[in-house]
């Protein structure tokens, strides 16, 4: 698909290649430059873009990594055991936000 890039006019995406992309009337996008290229994406929710930023820590990666390979050897616990884990290392003075 071709389009024309003219001085004083916006560039448009073809209707045909927002349908063949998914995108929707209304929907946020994204739009990176760089190199020649121009990138077009759907805007990422808070939720995504955290996830997105911890994907690319090394030290998220490498923990995840070693939950896999652990749960892969069988090393699992029960979900008790665990909750009962996480609430021994939850600090004493904090209070859930929503509960105040």
């Amino acid at each position: 698909m071709t389009v024309v890039v003219k001085n004083k006019e916006p560039l448009v995406v073809p209707p045909a290649a927002r349908r063949l992309a998914g995108f929707k009337s209304g929907q946020e996008l994204e739009v990176k430059a760089s190199g020649g290229v121009i990138t077009i994406v759907p805007k990422l929710s808070l939720d995504e873009q955290e996830d997105e930023r911890e994907i690319h820590d090394p030290k998220i990666r490498a923990t995840i990594r070693k939950g896999h390979e652990e749960f892969l050897a069988g090393k699992t616990r029960p979900a008790e055991q665990l909750l009962a884990e996480l609430k021994l290392l939850k600090p004493k003075n904090q209070t859930h936000p929503s509960r105040k």
